[in-house]
């Protein structure tokens, strides 16, 4: 079962390390069905960074996951359940309050 979950958090990082390089919006649900004049409006380099950023935590959550089922540790658990809680939490109200990825049109 660890190894299981150790699998399934190398896409998450791939996935981080692509959109941390500001590359990959085509992977990105909703981004990537909107259309050609709704995306020019936005920054699409920062809202991959941004999202690669979460990558990277959620990737670190879900190994503290495996970590605590292989040292059998409840604690470890909890406290990869509450980070992954907090980064999603913190996603949804960062990148929905404001325009925070709108381009600043001059």
């Amino acid at each position: 079962m660890e190894i299981g979950i150790l699998i399934i958090s190398v896409p998450f990082i791939i996935f981080a390390i692509i959109l941390s390089k500001g590359k990959g919006a085509s992977i990105l649900a909703g981004y990537n069905t909107m259309s050609d004049s709704e995306k020019a409006q936005y920054d699409e380099v920062a809202l991959c960074k941004f999202i690669g950023k979460i990558m990277y935590g959620i990737s670190f959550s879900i190994i503290i996951f495996a970590v605590s089922e292989m040292l059998e540790n409840q604690v470890l658990f909890i406290i990869g359940l509450i980070l992954f809680l907090t980064l999603i939490i913190f996603m949804l109200v960062y990148s929905n309050k404001r325009d925070r990825f709108k381009k600043i049109n001059d």
